[in-house]
C-alpha cells in the first residue's frame, strides 16, 4: 500500500484535491482509501437508529454491514489523540493508495495544499515531509524549492505524479513502530 498526506491550511482546497484524485487514481486501475483528520466530536451515526442505540447503551464498538457496506464505529473511554499509523493499520491491507487529509504534524510523507490567496503561511520551508507543493499560484511561493511545484487545478497532472513516483509512497508499518 502507498500512503501520502495533504497537509495545508483550511480552505486551502485540501478536500477537493483528494476528491478529484480518488476518481483519477480509480481511471488508473487503482483502489483507494481515505484516512481524514476530523479536529471535533463527529457523528456517523442518527438517533433512534439500532446501531446509534447500542453506542448509547455502552458498546465499545459497533460494527454494522450490508452486502455494500461496512462502517465501525469505537468510542474511547478515555480521551487521547490517535496518530495516523493507527488509523492506518485499521485499513484493508488490498488497497492500493491511501490519500491522508489532516494530520499535517506526522512523519508522512506528504503533498502541501498551498493558495495565496487563503493568506496562510506555506508549510514546506519548515517540514522536511513535504515533497511536493499543490498549488494555484506558483509565483506566488513564499520561498523558493526545489520541490515538485504541481498544479492544483490539474488533479489528473497531480495523480500522474503520484502513480510515477509511488514507490517513494510504500507504506512500512515496521518503520513507525
Amino acid at each position: 500500500m502507498k500512503v501520502v498526506g495533504f497537509a495545508g491550511f483550511s480552505g486551502a482546497g485540501k478536500t477537493h484535491l483528494v476528491e478529484q484524485l480518488i476518481p483519477a487514481l480509480k481511471m488508473r486501475g487503482l483502489r483507494v482509501s481515505v484516512v481524514k483528520h476530523a479536529h471535533h466530536d463527529f457523528d456517523i451515526d442518527h438517533p433512534g437508529k439500532d446501531t446509534y442505540r447500542h453506542r448509547e447503551a455502552g458498546a465499545f464498538e459497533v460494527v454494522v454491514a450490508s452486502d455494500r457496506r461496512l462502517a465501525l464505529m469505537r468510542e474511547f473511554e478515555h480521551q487521547g489523540p490517535l496518530s495516523v499509523h493507527h488509523l492506518l493499520a485499521e485499513l484493508w491491507d488490498g488497497v492500493d493508495w491511501v490519500l491522508v487529509e489532516g494530520f499535517k504534524g506526522s512523519n508522512l510523507l506528504k503533498v502541501e495544499v498551498w493558495r495565496a490567496a487563503a493568506g496562510k503561511p506555506a508549510r514546506y520551508p519548515d517540514d522536511d515531509f513535504v515533497v511536493a507543493i499543490a498549488t494555484d499560484s506558483p509565483d506566488q511561493l513564499p520561498q523558493s524549492t526545489l520541490r515538485p511545484v504541481l498544479d492544483l487545478n490539474h488533479p489528473d497532472a497531480v495523480a500522474q505524479w503520484l502513480v510515477e513516483n509511488g514507490d517513494r509512497f510504500d507504506y512500512d508499518p515496521e518503520r513507525y513502530a
